[in-house]
């Protein structure tokens, strides 16, 4: 199976939250995972943003951040170019979706046109899962 992970799904891998044992278990099933070069700077935010709201300890955010930046070589790490960000331009004036969630589903189809293979989708973002079933994709979990 082909993994595309937006940060919604990627941050549950990482902090113990409700979905994160699913998304876990979606992985160590996965042949190959992917997200975008973004989400590394959105993981960062997040994880920061949780310890900022009381979400996780100073100790959680540490490890949380350790082991994202250790794991980051095992991604599919897709660019942002202008072939995306073009297509990510339509897909937030068709879909309604905000910027960088557009710019999740332009990585993703783009990787699944480059692969030539079926690419299921896996975030937690309502809007995006929605944009993604108009292309004939598969979410999980489904929303």
């Amino acid at each position: 199976m082909n993994l595309y992970l937006d940060t919604s799904a990627l941050v549950k891998r990482y902090i113990n939250e409700q979905g994160s044992e699913g998304v876990r278990s979606l992985i160590r099933t996965a042949d190959y995972l992917a997200t975008s070069i973004i989400s590394r700077a959105e993981m960062a935010a997040a994880f920061t943003r949780a310890l900022r709201m009381g979400k996780i300890d100073k100790a959680d955010y540490e490890s949380a951040l350790t082991k994202l930046r250790g794991d980051w070589i095992d991604y599919w790490r897709l660019a942002v170019t202008e072939e995306i960000i073009t297509r990510a331009d339509r897909s937030a004036c068709e879909h309604g979706l905000r910027g960088y969630d557009a710019v999740h589903l332009a990585s993703l189809l783009t990787w699944q046109e480059n692969l030539g293979r079926p690419v299921i989708l896996a975030t937690f973002d309502h809007e995006l899962a929605n944009a993604a079933h108009h292309w004939g994709l598969q979410v999980v979990p489904e929303p």
